[in-house]
């Protein structure tokens, strides 16, 4: 835009919102903002202005500072001004914002580059940008400016003293943004002496005579580290754990009396005098359990076996399941955009992810059923849940979608026999994430007796509230978080025992003020060994094992094949295909070529396969949003081709090959009758409509010894026809990782994108706004809700939601 002195009413929708999402705030927001305005008297807000933008958060979309700033524009505020007060009220964020959407935007295209070179050699170091036209650089070796200006900076011939972090700082007006730094090192080469005519004959350079080692320790006991280095003159050292300089770190030898898992980590150790500076060799420290060491301390050997095998999981799987629509209860909003977060962790975790949204009783029984088949003996299981429950006596159940007014165990699934069943597949880690209620259940009369568990030392439960408390979620527009996850996606991917780990979400949990007294975490655990989420995988012995549970796995995560169809008119339509959870898919057309005599086409999908959950109103719609998904547009389409979106839900439920009409609609040049041609189309059962969860499970029982055979996996009840051990070719260049985006065998060369015809398509997971009837049955537990007042005076914010209803 580039003008300062246009009404902030030109802002983009976009630029408003997020300027109001970073002014929605108690500290800093958008009271503040109203007080600074008020400096300019037309600007000032009455007293009835300003209840009114307090007022908004009584709305599920309502914004207080959206609606100032839609007052300010109504004056004719600027940009100008608006920025002036935003930095004067020292909000840095959104004045940094602001001045990236007036401004013309540029970026870095080429980042300068760490090089190595020897004395009297020559190092470029390039930045490049795009942008606006008389865009300045500036170069620094650390706090220092150096010449020339300009997009490269050439030092030659080099001496000690160009060794250093370069930076670059590219400017256009007061705008500017930094490049990484890039850290040039001056070697000498085999041949140069030692002293050289920069420095006295005395000096010589640093040479490190004793590196620091990779230990194994136990908890309670000391670390030591040694790093000797010979200099002239005389060394200094700093340490350094996990790229952080340490303090108490400024001698050859690092020790720490009491170790704890928080000191485990990478070391390394910088060396350096007047003229000279190595880095010794970087040390990986495990923090084992108390004993641990003993044998490694007089053995490196045995240290670094012990590193290879202290903690490991043949694989790691995880079913996450979500109900919101509840039939006979109140509907949830949470769970959707929960499970949405806990896959996308997970999958970074390498975990293998079934996601699964609205499921009622017996497509739950099933999919717990078809995630035993993933677990065996080494395997870490993951089982989280959001939706409604209860627990009775200890025992805890999960209320599918379609349970009754006044339900029972009989209706729920029941945790502690998901928990055995577990067990029985001689797991190594079994974590379950409950985000549901623990109220009693006054219409659940004798409990189910649960059978002998086995003292396996490896359980760990993390339930979202205590016990006869309820769990709470936080409304945001259309889409809810829970307050379990808002703080557990910040510690899921910390390299901490799982206990540790959710000790300190249950501390986050503490502290926050709108939580303390209505809901706390609740951790049961008789985990032994130090097992973490993050702990790597490593395959067992038997091969055969491995290819039937990613065989399994992927069976669930198929996706159509992206088509183009050929219409008599000319027309090419591009069908294409995604997924958002394992049972929710995406489909969408788009125009790839049409002839020049045609004005106008767009292609419509209709006439579905019975038993799909979908909205008609929301279908074939021009961007994601309005179809109810918030998956990013450039991920399915570019932004020159438009197309339209459907979404499909319950997939579980689809007994039927999933086929469509694809209708396409076009108008001549000078011609203003429509023309319709049509297409139908059958991609057969996508994602995890092939496991047919809609089908009764036979009772199974797991022998703790037995192991996955190939040739009895294929007769398994959850393959569906045509699949078995030998996968077909086409089938199989559709299975991937559901943490890629298209292409599950990746070529070099090859742009795996939804533009490339022919390419298969692969799970793209992310939620997606629902509208929920307010009117909708109550459910067990009473909704809950927090005053307003208490809300708007708290410094805490989760991201400006605001209303809270129990789980």
């Amino acid at each position: 835009m580039g003008d300062w002195n246009l009404s902030i009413g030109t802002l983009s929708e976009g630029a408003q919102s997020r300027l109001a999402d970073m002014l929605d705030n108690a500290k800093c927001g958008w009271r503040q903002l109203a007080s600074v305005v008020a400096e300019e008297p037309r600007f000032r807000c009455s007293e009835n202005e300003m209840t009114s933008c307090s007022l908004q958060v009584l709305s599920p979309t309502g914004s207080p500072s959206r609606y100032l700033l839609e007052r300010l524009s109504e004056r004719s505020c600027t940009p100008g001004f608006l920025l002036h007060c935003l930095k004067k009220m020292e909000h840095h964020e959104a004045a940094q914002y602001l001045t990236a959407t007036v401004m013309e935007r540029f970026q870095i295209t080429v980042q300068p580059q760490a090089q190595h070179a020897t004395e009297g050699g020559r190092v470029v170091l390039v930045c490049k940008a795009i942008g606006p036209a008389a865009m300045g650089y500036q170069w620094f070796r650390g706090k220092e400016e150096v010449s020339p200006f300009g997009p490269e900076l050439v030092l030659c011939p080099l001496t000690p003293t160009h060794q250093g972090h370069y930076i670059c700082r590219v400017n256009h007006g007061e705008n500017f943004i930094f490049s990484q730094w890039a850290y040039v090192r001056i070697v000498r080469s085999a041949g140069s002496s030692v002293s050289s005519s920069f420095f006295p004959p005395s000096v010589s350079g640093v040479r490190i005579v004793r590196q620091p080692r990779s230990q194994v320790v136990a908890e309670g006991d000391s670390l030591c580290l040694d790093c000797f280095a010979e200099a002239n003159p005389p060394p200094q050292y700093q340490w350094y754990h996990n790229k952080q300089p340490m303090p108490t770190g400024k001698i050859s030898t690092l020790r720490i009396l009491c170790v704890t898992t928080a000191d485990r980590g990478m070391y390394s150790c910088r060396v350096f005098n007047l003229y000279h500076e190595v880095w010794s060799d970087q040390v990986h420290v495990k923090i084992g359990e108390s004993g641990a060491s003993n044998v490694s301390d007089m053995y490196p050997f045995f240290s670094y076996l012990n590193f290879l095998l202290f903690v490991k999981a043949t694989d790691k799987v995880a079913l996450l399941m979500g109900n919101m629509n509840y039939l006979h209860h109140r509907p949830l909003q949470a769970p959707m955009s929960d499970v949405h977060e806990m896959t996308n962790l997970l999958r970074q975790l390498d975990f293998k992810v079934v996601s699964l949204l609205d499921l009622n009783w017996q497509e739950m029984h099933s999919a717990v059923t078809e995630f035993l088949l993933l677990l065996d003996r080494g395997v870490y299981g993951l089982l989280y849940f959001a939706g409604h429950g209860y627990e009775n006596y200890g025992n805890s159940f999960m209320v599918p979608i379609d349970a009754p007014a006044s339900y029972t165990s009989e209706n729920c699934l029941w945790v502690q026999d998901v928990l055995q069943r577990m067990q029985e597949r001689e797991t190594s880690l079994n974590v379950f994430l409950l985000d549901m209620c623990r109220k009693r259940n006054l219409n659940d009369g004798v409990p189910p007796q649960p059978g002998q568990l086995k003292v396996t030392a490896n359980i760990v439960f993390g339930y979202a509230t205590c016990v006869d408390a309820e769990a709470f979620e936080v409304n945001k527009d259309d889409l809810s978080n829970g307050i379990f996850i808002n703080f557990l996606k910040q510690r899921v991917m910390e390299d901490e025992k799982v206990t540790v780990m959710l000790d300190r979400v249950a501390e986050d949990m503490g502290r926050c003020e709108i939580t303390r007294g209505r809901q706390a975490l609740e951790l049961r655990s008789n985990l032994s060994e130090r097992r973490a989420l993050t702990d790597r995988i490593q395959s067992s012995g038997c091969p055969e094992t491995t290819s039937a549970r990613n065989l399994q796995w992927a069976i669930a995560h198929v996706l159509p094949q992206s088509r183009n169809l050929q219409f008599d008119c000319g027309v090419t339509v591009q069908l294409g295909f995604a997924a958002e959870f394992s049972n929710i898919m995406i489909i969408y057309t788009r125009i790839l070529e049409k002839p020049k005599d045609i004005a106008s086409c767009s292609a419509h999908l209709t006439d579905f396969t019975e038993g799909l959950d979908m909205d008609l109103k929301m279908s074939n719609q021009e961007n994601l949003l309005d179809a109810g998904s918030l998956l990013p547009m450039e991920i399915l389409l570019s932004a020159e081709l438009p197309g339209l979106y459907t979404r499909l839900k319950g997939l579980q439920r689809l007994k039927k090959e999933l086929t469509f009409t694809v209708c396409l609609q076009y108008k001549y040049t000078n011609l203003d009758e429509e023309v319709h041609e049509r297409q139908t189309v059958t991609v057969g059962k996508p994602l995890v409509s092939k496991l047919n969860l809609h089908e009764p499970r036979l009772p199974r029982s797991y022998s703790a010894s037995s192991s996955f055979d190939l040739h009895s996996f294929s007769h398994s009840s959850s393959f569906p026809e045509g699949f078995g051990p030998s996968f077909p070719a086409s089938e199989t260049s559709s299975i991937g990782s559901a943490s890629t985006t298209w292409s599950y065998y990746s070529q070099p060369g090859v742009s795996a994108t939804p533009s490339s015809p022919g390419k298969s398509n692969l799970p793209v997971e992310d939620d997606s706004p629902e509208l929920f009837d307010s009117d909708a049955p109550q459910p067990l537990t009473t909704t809950k809700s927090l005053p307003h007042g208490q809300v708007e005076d708290l410094t805490y914010q989760f991201s400006n939601m605001h209303n809270f209803h129990s789980c």
